[in-house]
Protein backbone atom coordinates (compact mmCIF):
# COMPACT_ATOMS: atom_id res chain seq x y z
CA UNK A 1 0.00 0.00 0.00
CA UNK A 2 1.10 3.22 -1.09
CA UNK A 3 0.89 6.69 0.90
CA UNK A 4 0.35 9.76 -0.80
CA UNK A 5 1.93 11.89 1.57
CA UNK A 6 5.49 9.37 1.03
CA UNK A 7 4.71 9.83 -2.48
CA UNK A 8 4.16 13.91 -2.13
CA UNK A 9 7.49 14.54 -0.20
CA UNK A 10 10.77 12.69 -0.57
CA UNK A 11 12.62 11.56 2.50
CA UNK A 12 14.46 14.00 3.16
CA UNK A 13 11.95 16.75 4.04
CA UNK A 14 9.72 14.14 6.09
CA UNK A 15 12.98 13.19 8.13
CA UNK A 16 13.66 17.01 8.49
CA UNK A 17 10.06 17.74 9.08
CA UNK A 18 9.52 15.22 11.78
CA UNK A 19 12.61 15.60 13.66
CA UNK A 20 11.79 19.10 14.10
CA UNK A 21 8.20 18.06 15.36
CA UNK A 22 9.51 15.62 17.52
CA UNK A 23 12.11 18.33 19.30
CA UNK A 24 9.69 20.83 19.55
CA UNK A 25 7.04 18.32 21.10
CA UNK A 26 8.74 14.81 22.66
CA UNK A 27 5.72 14.19 24.13
CA UNK A 28 3.76 13.81 20.55
CA UNK A 29 3.97 11.77 18.01
CA UNK A 30 2.93 12.97 14.40
CA UNK A 31 0.89 10.80 12.54
CA UNK A 32 -0.40 10.89 8.75
CA UNK A 33 -3.80 9.65 7.97
CA UNK A 34 -4.47 8.52 5.13
CA UNK A 35 -7.70 6.40 3.23
CA UNK A 36 -7.36 3.27 1.39
CA UNK A 37 -8.14 3.86 -1.87
CA UNK A 38 -11.49 1.83 -2.38
CA UNK A 39 -13.11 2.50 0.93
CA UNK A 40 -16.06 4.75 1.52
CA UNK A 41 -14.73 6.55 4.54
CA UNK A 42 -16.01 10.28 4.50
CA UNK A 43 -12.78 12.65 3.73
CA UNK A 44 -11.04 14.16 6.67
CA UNK A 45 -10.69 17.66 6.67
CA UNK A 46 -6.60 17.03 7.17
CA UNK A 47 -4.12 14.47 6.81
CA UNK A 48 -1.74 15.24 9.88
CA UNK A 49 -2.11 14.66 13.24
CA UNK A 50 0.16 15.56 16.45
CA UNK A 51 -1.13 13.08 19.34
CA UNK A 52 0.13 12.83 22.58
CA UNK A 53 2.48 9.92 22.77
CA UNK A 54 0.12 8.15 25.72
CA UNK A 55 -2.82 8.44 23.66
CA UNK A 56 -4.35 4.42 23.17
CA UNK A 57 -5.33 3.58 19.33
CA UNK A 58 -8.93 3.12 20.63
CA UNK A 59 -9.11 6.02 22.13
CA UNK A 60 -7.49 8.03 18.35
CA UNK A 61 -10.30 5.46 16.63
CA UNK A 62 -12.93 7.66 18.97
CA UNK A 63 -11.52 11.40 17.87
CA UNK A 64 -11.14 10.24 13.99
CA UNK A 65 -14.87 8.39 14.04
CA UNK A 66 -15.76 11.46 15.34
CA UNK A 67 -14.47 13.96 12.73
CA UNK A 68 -16.05 11.93 10.49
CA UNK A 69 -19.30 11.44 11.76
CA UNK A 70 -18.76 7.53 10.82
CA UNK A 71 -22.49 5.74 11.68
CA UNK A 72 -21.92 3.55 15.43
CA UNK A 73 -22.79 0.68 13.28
CA UNK A 74 -19.82 1.14 10.05
CA UNK A 75 -16.50 -0.80 11.00
CA UNK A 76 -13.38 1.90 11.02
CA UNK A 77 -10.38 -0.19 10.58
CA UNK A 78 -6.48 1.54 10.59
CA UNK A 79 -3.48 -0.24 9.65
CA UNK A 80 -0.32 0.04 10.71
CA UNK A 81 2.81 -1.76 8.36
CA UNK A 82 -0.12 -3.49 7.10
CA UNK A 83 -0.93 -4.86 10.09
CA UNK A 84 -4.68 -3.70 12.43
CA UNK A 85 -2.84 -2.73 15.71
CA UNK A 86 -4.38 -3.62 19.01
CA UNK A 87 -6.67 -0.73 20.46
CA UNK A 88 -5.06 -1.08 23.64
CA UNK A 89 -1.40 0.10 22.07
CA UNK A 90 -0.57 3.43 22.22
CA UNK A 91 0.25 5.85 19.45
CA UNK A 92 3.89 6.47 21.20
CA UNK A 93 4.35 2.48 20.84
CA UNK A 94 3.35 2.54 17.70
CA UNK A 95 5.27 5.28 16.49
CA UNK A 96 8.38 3.54 18.04
CA UNK A 97 7.80 0.54 15.77
CA UNK A 98 7.17 3.15 12.95
CA UNK A 99 10.33 5.00 13.34
CA UNK A 100 11.65 4.51 9.85
CA UNK A 101 8.74 6.61 8.25
CA UNK A 102 9.53 9.62 10.85
CA UNK A 103 5.44 9.51 10.74
CA UNK A 104 3.11 7.15 11.97
CA UNK A 105 1.33 6.78 8.93
CA UNK A 106 -1.83 4.90 9.16
CA UNK A 107 -4.51 3.72 6.97
CA UNK A 108 -8.07 4.13 7.09
CA UNK A 109 -11.27 2.16 5.86
CA UNK A 110 -14.07 0.60 6.39
CA UNK A 111 -15.11 -3.05 6.70
CA UNK A 112 -15.49 -3.45 3.13
CA UNK A 113 -12.16 -2.32 1.77
CA UNK A 114 -10.50 -4.98 4.12
CA UNK A 115 -10.90 -7.77 1.47
CA UNK A 116 -9.46 -5.38 -1.69
CA UNK A 117 -6.28 -4.86 0.95
CA UNK A 118 -5.23 -8.11 1.15
CA UNK A 119 -5.42 -8.96 -2.40
CA UNK A 120 -2.81 -5.87 -2.85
Amino acid sequence: MKFQYKEDHPFEYRKKEGEKIRKKYPDRVPVIVEKAPKARVPDLDKRKYLVPSDLTVGQFYFLIRKRIHLRPEDALFFFVNNTIPPTSATMGQLYEVSLAHLFLPLLECLEECISSLKGS
